[in-house]
């Protein structure tokens, strides 16, 4: 036992990588057995796997509002963030070489956008966000002007939960003529996304599925690989038939449960939320209190640093995340605060899984104030 008592251990930060669900589980190892073969060969082996492959896809697509030829499958979230907007930048290359992204998005998306005009010359407009970490619709179709390439936003924000005007940007640059990557990686599985824009990027880790990248892109929108042919354009080498399965089988089940588990789950950030702002001194509690993620919350707590109190909450028996959500192993400063104008020291992020007990989330927030005032004795604050 130590000074804050001792727990059972709780991990609440599984944001894209959450527990495999017992139901993927179960169907990865099904595949394993029956759909181990290359799905491009001929033989039985080779064809099982083929209806294997295109039963996730067909899964898969009607659980996004997609039909299965618009649904590519790539080894990882941020691989399939790259490729969509490599792709889709080659594809317009005639059109121009800018690139728009909100301030807010992944790390990922800024270096994609980054690489991408250090080599075709174009310019990288990033749009600011309000303190709710939330684009303005009207500034950002602006900042699409003459020789934009493509636009980037997420539909939500995976750090503090605040949804994006999608809809609004979206229609905005239709009439502009410029096509928008939504990540949805953040949503997909916890909220429905709609049709979020002409190509959508989601995480299979993050609905209970396997490591996976799902790109969606809506018919009509142009995209050309920058990478060398392959037989599978958009997937080299393949797709891995039992991943897919066990993604397709997560979702389903996710989007089965979304609004039963978001309900349970929004009630606990509400009350997470409530109680931190109450009992914390010195504390900020962000991102949008109504209009996000159901099972996302972040805060900041001053003259405290952030690994510091990830640590004493670890040793009290809670998992939790600080800085970046994609960049959490650096413990760097989180870009989304700062681009927020909000406070970055002794950033706390959960996100909570759909089974998360609320007599653990109760537990954590009894123990948080002890353990944020030990750390700050600590450093003599």
């Amino acid at each position: 036992m130590n000074a804050l008592g001792s727990f059972p251990r709780t991990v609440l930060d599984v944001a894209g990588h959450a527990p495999l669900r017992p139901a993927a589980r179960a169907a990865l190892l099904e595949a394993l057995d029956q759909g181990w073969a290359d799905p491009r060969r001929l033989f039985v082996e080779g064809r099982r796997a083929r209806l294997l492959l295109d039963g996730a896809r067909e899964a898969l697509a009607a659980s996004l509002g997609a039909r299965p030829a618009e649904v590519d499958l790539v080894p990882s979230h941020t691989l399939a963030l790259h490729n969509a907007v490599r792709s889709v930048a080659r594809g317009r290359r005639r059109r121009g070489a800018d690139v728009v992204v909100g301030a807010v998005e992944r790390a990922a998306m800024h270096h994609a956008a980054a690489y991408l005009t250090s080599r075709g010359g174009g310019e990288v407009r990033t749009v600011p966000v309000d303190a709710y970490g939330r684009v303005d619709p009207d500034a950002f179709v602006a900042a699409a002007g003459p020789g934009t390439a493509l636009a980037v936003l997420q539909h939500a924000n995976g750090e503090v939960g605040t949804r994006q005007p999608v809809d609004a940007v979206h229609a905005g640059l239709a009439t502009a003529g410029v096509p928008l990557v939504v990540d949805v990686g953040a949503s997909v599985g916890h909220v429905d996304v709609g049709r979020a824009g002409d190509v959508l990027v989601a995480d299979a880790g993050d609905w209970g599925g396997p490591p996976l990248g799902v790109l969606v892109t809506r018919t009509g929108v142009r995209r050309s690989p920058d990478w060398p042919d392959d037989e599978d354009r958009w997937s080299p080498g393949g797709v891995h038939v039992p991943l897919a399965l066990a993604a397709a089988v997560a979702l389903q089940e996710a989007v089965a449960e979304r609004e039963r588990v978001g309900a349970h789950r929004r009630a606990l950030v509400d009350e997470v939320r409530r109680r931190v702002a109450a009992e914390v001194p010195d504390v900020q509690v962000v991102g949008d209190p109504v209009d996000r993620l159901p099972h996302v919350v972040t805060f900041s707590c001053l003259y405290v640093d952030g690994e510091a109190i990830v640590d004493a909450l670890d040793r009290a028996g809670f998992g939790v995340g600080s800085g970046s959500a994609c960049t959490s192993s650096a413990l760097e400063p989180s870009h989304v605060l700062a681009a927020m104008g909000v406070l970055t020291q002794g950033n706390v992020r959960l996100s909570l899984a759909p089974d998360t007990d609320p007599a653990a989330v109760r537990r954590f927030c009894d123990v948080l104030p002890a353990a944020v005032a030990q750390v700050r004795s600590a450093l003599g604050a």
